[in-house]
């Protein structure tokens, strides 16, 4: 198992889990090495991702890491926004966010969402070097699509609780107007 970035082989990356003009993709910064050795999105055993999208009502059941292509049955996909994995997103430098930031872009532009939800305000302040990003909608559009941004669901990101999370996720599923999955 991969100790450090330098264990993984360069071409080693997580898959997008895209289609055309869904409801909302969510985009992680980039992927953890749990993530990136397994090949399926928050992997990590302490994300608390795939939990807060059911309780929020994105899914009907729990979906697991293994499970992640079947989010597309729900309108939904998963990408990031810098391929290079690493065990916490600190590691990653804003010129290396800034320097993927216009194929980003294209991606989303390519597959126009309905919303482009970010996991956290990192990446989208790097992309865009605005420093005061609001949590929830932004009043700028990213890649066409309406842009928000959720507090990352990451076990390192402690600022929010399980009931704080399943709020915030929950009023992006209700404005962008997806049917609670129960």
């Amino acid at each position: 198992m991969p100790k450090s970035t330098n264990d993984l082989p360069a071409a080693q990356s997580l898959p997008d889990i895209l289609g055309p003009h869904l409801s909302v993709i969510f985009c992680g910064i980039n992927p953890g090495m749990m993530a990136a050795s397994t090949g399926h999105h928050f992997a990590g055993r302490n994300n608390r991702f795939w939990r807060v999208i059911h309780l929020s009502g994105f899914t009907p059941v729990q979906l697991c890491p293994e499970e992640d292509q079947t989010f597309l049955r729900y309108g939904c996909g998963l990408t990031t926004a810098v391929s290079r994995p690493t065990a916490r997103a600190d590691q990653l430098t804003p010129l290396e966010i800034k320097a993927a930031a216009s194929a980003f872009e294209q991606k989303i532009e390519r597959h126009a969402p309905q919303f482009i939800a970010f996991l956290g305000k990192m990446a989208l302040s790097a992309i865009t070097g605005r420093r005061n990003i609001e949590w929830g909608p932004q009043t700028e559009r990213f890649g066409g699509a309406r842009a928000w941004v959720l507090p990352n669901p990451s076990g390192l990101n402690r600022s929010f609780g399980l009931d704080a999370l399943v709020t915030a996720y929950r009023e992006l599923r209700i404005t962008a107007a997806l049917p609670e999955e129960s």
